[in-house]
């Protein structure tokens, strides 16, 4: 039989989030049953993102018209090729 390993205890309360990043970094939460609890999650995805290549300088002209209108790169990507698509098909 293996002897188990002792187990640094958690740890009342981290000072920071980088400090409890660097517990967790170099501890297992399997080592620590007793201090998870399983709970029910339930979630909706409300949109759904892709990721599609496009050239640099067509990603650069996409960046500088999105912030002249104060929108953001993909809201005016969708934009764009809703209408191209809209006239086009």
């Amino acid at each position: 039989m293996r002897k188990k390993k002792p187990v640094d205890p958690i740890p009342a309360e981290f000072a920071s989030y980088q400090e409890a990043a660097e517990f967790w970094d170099s501890h297992d939460t399997t080592d620590y049953p007793e201090a998870f609890r399983t709970v029910r999650a339930v979630a909706q995805l409300r949109n759904r993102r892709f990721e599609i290549p496009i050239d640099a300088d067509v990603a650069k002209a996409l960046e500088t018209r999105a912030l002249k209108a104060g929108v953001t790169m993909g809201h005016l990507a969708s934009n764009l090729l809703r209408q191209r698509l809209r006239n086009h098909a």
